[in-house]
């Protein structure tokens, strides 16, 4: 043991323990530092759990939160992911309002429990907006936002700032 602890040897395997314990988190999917987004439509996610973590969120950094409910399988869900990938100034509104979490709706998991805590989903995708506490401010149909075959970025930019929080304004 005496050996091993010349030379630097056990600070340096110390620093590398210290290294690797540090690295594993983000490797793992787990999150050191705080809530972690839920940004795809997965069927073996708990939505109850993810809605919770993010009104936890939305309450510390002064956001609200917005439920995306939709499906892999949905032309339109899809079609309204490709409209923020490719307007930044949408996806930077969104995200300075609000705490994101995509709720799966689909043939493996319909979530209808949960889902049954809000107002009928005439068609997907849908939304809902909540309040830092958790308390749905409103129900809104994508439907609203159809500009032909695609979405107008000017309604749904009015829509995330009629319903963002008053304090971020």
């Amino acid at each position: 043991m005496e050996g091993f602890m010349q030379g630097g040897v056990m600070m340096r395997f110390c620093v590398l323990v210290l290294f690797v314990l540090a690295f594993l988190p983000s490797h793992t999917g787990a999150s050191v530092k705080g809530y972690v987004s839920v940004a795809e439509f997965d069927p073996s996610r708990d939505a109850s759990k993810d809605i919770k973590a993010a009104v936890a969120e939305a309450a510390r950094t002064g956001r609200r939160v917005l439920l995306d409910v939709g499906g892999n399988w949905c032309v339109w869900c899809r079609r309204l992911d490709g409209m923020f990938s490719s307007n930044k100034d949408l996806a930077t509104t969104r995200d300075k309002y609000y705490i994101t979490v995509k709720i799966n709706y689909s043939t493996e998991n319909k979530n209808e429990a949960l889902l049954s805590r809000y107002p009928k989903i005439p068609g997907y995708p849908h939304l809902f907006v909540l309040e830092t506490n958790g308390k749905l401010l409103h129900s809104q149909s994508t439907g609203d936002f159809e500009s032909g075959k695609g979405y107008n970025s000017a309604r749904i930019m009015e829509f995330l700032k009629k319903w963002a929080p008053r304090s971020k304004n």
